[in-house]
């Protein structure tokens, strides 16, 4: 006869190591994760709305918020314009579809080749990254504002003379970019002026050209 008692169903058993299984590991990640997404979410959803810009009407800030038109003035090339837009339109829009200043080009649209540089407040800037209501009251100036037939600025007179340009599309960021660039601590050497000058490209492959004309600039 065996010395081992029967086997009682109804006897408590020992406890084995807790040792989860590979399913119930995903099921407890796939919970843990769930969770912390709706609690992204909710935080998310409770973050106040940014901020609008100041505009000339107070009530403005509200109208921005919420996306509807809002009345700016922008001081384009010395002459002031009033317009009305949604919120979300950007300067390079703003002067292209809206004051009818086509110079200013719409390249990349990503801020990424140039081609939309324009000065604001004396300082160069990628209008397709820049929303019009931020400038309100701002002092800008692009190519048309810069020089005129008979009376070029001389960084345009340089392009001309050493043919800064092939297909022109990038030329009227390039000028106002290095227009820019004049006013600011950039070195002599021609390694300074192309990193200075990074910002700008011309697909064509025109740098050589470009970097004699600003030389001829920066030399008086």
């Amino acid at each position: 006869m065996s010395d081992t008692p029967p086997h009682d169903p109804h006897a408590p058993h020992d406890e084995a190591p807790t040792q989860p299984g590979r399913r119930s590991f995903l099921r407890v990640v796939g919970i843990t994760g769930a969770a912390s997404s709706v609690a992204f979410s909710a935080s998310g959803s409770a973050r106040a709305p940014l901020r609008a810009p100041v505009t000339a009407d107070g009530r403005d800030q509200e109208r921005a918020a919420a996306g509807e038109a809002v009345s700016i003035t922008l001081k384009v090339n010395g002459r002031p314009h009033r317009l009305k837009l949604d919120p979300r339109t950007t300067l390079l829009d703003t002067l292209r579809e809206h004051i009818g200043l086509t110079g200013t080009k719409k390249g990349c649209d990503h801020g990424q080749c140039g081609a939309c540089t324009v000065h604001v407040n004396g300082r160069r800037v990628n209008s397709c990254l820049s929303l019009a209501l931020m400038h309100d009251g701002d002092e800008i100036t692009t190519i048309e504002g810069l020089g005129r037939p008979g009376q070029l600025h001389p960084m345009q007179h340089a392009f001309l003379e050493h043919d800064g340009y092939q297909c022109g599309y990038c030329t009227s960021g390039q000028i106002m970019s290095a227009t820019a660039m004049l006013k600011e601590p950039v070195g002599k050497s021609d390694a300074d002026v192309r990193e200075a000058m990074s910002g700008n490209i011309c697909r064509c492959g025109a740098y050589a050209n470009i970097l004699a004309a600003i030389k001829q600039v920066r030399e008086g």
